[in-house]
């Protein structure tokens, strides 16, 4: 046993279950690694994170609008430099309202008509 670890006896945990997943694949461009917790609304991630289809086409930040990582509550995703990730997400559940945060979306997730910045001002290319 590792200290620290957790051994489960019983069947396993299904989280998220019956939530649609949406894939995507993301790139770190930055020069530096950058985590993102469990609950944290993807389409306002940090901008050296870029967005791309299964297919490999780029995606603007609004593909992950009202969602979140598909991963326990309470745990993070580090995307280390110059990798790509293949990720699930799962839409936020409760009132679908993102207070905060980068004050990119700053209200309900539903409904609003604003584009999430896309990140391309960072001059980041794949």
């Amino acid at each position: 046993m590792i200290p620290g670890e957790i051994e489960f006896d019983g069947p396993d945990i299904v989280i998220n279950e019956g939530k649609p997943v949406t894939v995507l694949n993301v790139k770190n461009v930055g020069d530096r690694p950058v985590q993102v917790g469990s609950h944290y609304h993807f389409a306002e991630v940090n901008d050296c994170l870029l967005f791309f289809s299964e297919d490999n086409q780029p995606l603007e930040r609004s593909a992950a609008r009202g969602l979140r990582l598909h991963i326990a509550a309470g745990t993070a995703k580090r995307f280390e430099c110059n990798t790509d990730y293949d990720i699930e997400l799962v839409p936020l559940a409760g009132n679908r309202v993102v207070p905060g945060l980068r004050g990119e979306t700053a209200g309900p997730v539903d409904g609003h008509t604003e584009a999430v910045n896309d990140g391309t001002e960072s001059g980041a290319e794949r």
